[in-house]
């Protein structure tokens, strides 16, 4: 509304000019002065130029700003992101078909609405890109913020219909392709982050905030809630609350990272410099975070955020699988409720 205002705006005072420079030739007419004769000052053309730049500036700062009414710490992102301030944060996350995956990614996309420095590189688990993920993309605006990206987990680590979720590593393929595509299409120099960002996850938008705050060559880290059999998993600092000496975790504690995948982001610079840094099918259960770890930090380097680790931004929710059973006799007869229809 304010960039229409200003538009008018313009338009009144260019027309008042026009009406000043006008009246100003018709008094001179009127004085026995052809009009064929009349010159316009170069003073009034001058101002009418100026006033004509003025409004125009202001016009394009209004499109460029992004106002905001919700809470200070969003209102303030937008200040930072409008005076390039803020570092970009490239949220990994890898999909599969299945039936609840439009519910899963239409949630996350609101996240990416809300919070401007945010790029999605999506990676789905199969052989192309879906027709599913494009439309969500387009539908969310996010098409020139976002990178589609696709490969198949090998049929071997594959979970099948009745294996439970923590039989066989998750996302390995998937994560690796997106590492791969950042050290090929991101500038080193140019600061900035790296963080994986599941799809049954739930995320509060402070916490890019804070995951914003990330120093260059540092890995930073947060609490995580509802994981690893315990309300909340996270780090142990010491006593001026400057350095992460322990974790609070329950489940493998030996682990030299026993932290959840959505409790830590990567700065950029840290992956060109160890190139070695992916996941791996090779590891026991539990370390995928501490295999790509071990090659960028120690314990004592990483970075703590999130109000010292006393603020809980993410949990470890996990979408319930849906009961179907309906929908499968329909499919028996050769019918589907969904037919002709994206769910």
């Amino acid at each position: 509304m304010k960039i229409i205002s200003n538009l008018c705006c313009l338009r009144e005072i260019f027309f008042i000019q026009i009406y000043a420079v006008r009246n100003f030739v018709k008094k001179k007419s009127y004085r026995g002065i052809k009009m064929s004769e009349m010159r316009i000052r170069p003073r009034q053309v001058l101002i009418l130029i100026i006033v004509f730049l003025v409004v125009l500036l202001m016009v394009h700062r209004n499109c460029k700003s992004t106002y905001v009414t919700g809470p200070e710490y969003l209102q303030a992102m937008y200040a930072k992101q409008q005076n390039e301030e803020l570092p970009k944060i490239y949220a990994i996350t890898p999909t599969y078909a299945r039936p609840q995956q439009k519910a899963e990614l239409t949630r996350l996309s609101h996240i990416f609405i809300l919070v401007p420095n945010l790029h999605w590189i999506i990676v789905e688990d199969s052989n192309n890109s879906t027709q599913l993920v494009r439309n969500l993309l387009e539908k969310s605006g996010l098409t020139q913020r976002s990178s589609m990206l696709h490969i198949k987990t090998p049929a071997a680590f594959k979970l099948q219909n009745k294996d439970p979720n923590w039989i066989k590593p998750r996302g390995v393929e998937q994560r690796n392709l997106a590492l791969n595509w950042l050290r090929t299409n991101v500038d080193p120099d140019k600061h900035s982050i790296v963080y994986f960002m599941d799809d049954d996850n739930a995320y509060s938008a402070e916490l890019f905030v804070e995951m914003s705050k990330t120093k260059t060559g540092r890995v930073s880290v947060w609490p995580v809630g509802l994981v690893g059999g315990l309300m909340v998993e996270k780090p142990i600092l010491n006593t001026d609350q400057t350095q992460v000496i322990g974790f609070n975790s329950a489940w493998r504690p030996e682990r030299p990272f026993p932290i959840d995948m959505a409790a830590f982001a990567i700065s950029i610079d840290l992956l060109f410099k160890f190139p070695q840094a992916i996941f791996s099918y090779e590891v026991q259960r539990g370390y995928q975070e501490t295999e790509i770890l071990r090659h960028l930090t120690t314990r004592q380097q990483l970075q703590p955020l999130a109000n010292q680790c006393r603020d809980v931004l993410v949990w470890h929710t996990r979408t319930e699988k849906t009961k179907l059973t309906a929908e499968e006799a329909l499919n028996k007869q050769g019918k589907r409720s969904d037919d002709g229809v994206e769910v």
